[in-house]
């Protein structure tokens, strides 16, 4: 009977070693490259999303401006029109030099369809007011779609409380400019003047952080 000797086979340890170091670089590069590459496309998300958040603030400011100065002269043309109206009525209690001068001032405002003399050069004016309401279209399209992208951890606080703040208020105005035009469509003279007096001041406002985030939005980098 023969008997076979298994000989002891070397355990190459150095090559066991080499194959893992390989494994835990690979791993590692690739770690690195999907975190380079994620944080490259951050960055150009980034500038994109400040692009156009920029272009819509530019946008909404010069439609706050425009609605704002016509507003602003509704207010006005009511406040010298409505000490000429007779009490509780649409009806003009002036001479016709006052009423041209009102219609010069601010033409459109108030149609005359009639006129009767009553005394001292005074005529009773019967028509109506034609009130134009300027009605801003404010966006945040941009501001929406950036908080969709997970890349807001890349703007610094002060920079996401400016934003926030200032969208935040911009939703208030635009939720007083459904009011007055509510109050415009029911012909509800006092409540419109009313709520165009409080927008006038929110407006102000508005325009004021509307500059203070342009002045700032491109140092947003955390």
């Amino acid at each position: 009977m023969r008997f076979f000797k298994l000989g002891k086979k070397e355990f190459n340890w150095k090559y066991v070693l080499g194959e893992i170091l390989l494994i835990f670089i690979g791993i590692n590069l690739a770690i690195w490259f999907n975190n380079w590459n994620a944080s490259k496309k951050a960055i150009v998300d980034k500038k994109v999303a400040i692009t156009k958040i920029t272009e819509e603030v530019i946008n909404n400011s010069n439609q706050l401006d425009i609605a704002q100065e016509q507003n602003h002269q509704i207010l006005l043309a009511y406040s010298e029109y409505k000490n000429k109206f007779a009490e509780n009525t649409s009806l003009l209690l002036a001479t016709p030099k006052e009423i041209k001068e009102l219609n010069t001032k601010y033409p459109g405002f108030y149609l005359v369809t009639d006129s009767i003399p009553i005394e001292n050069g005074i005529y009773r004016y019967s028509g109506g007011t034609h009130i134009l309401l300027e009605i801003p279209i404010l966006n945040e399209i941009a501001w929406d779609t950036t908080k969709t992208l997970s890349i807001l951890n890349e703007f610094d606080y002060e920079c996401l409380y400016d934003l926030e703040s200032m969208y935040s208020l911009q939703r208030l105005v635009q939720k007083e400019i459904n009011k007055a035009s509510d109050a415009l469509q029911k012909r509800e003279l006092k409540e419109l003047m009313n709520i165009l007096g409080f927008l006038n001041q929110l407006n102000s406002q508005l325009s004021e952080n509307y500059k203070t985030v342009l002045e700032n939005i491109e140092n947003c980098g955390s």
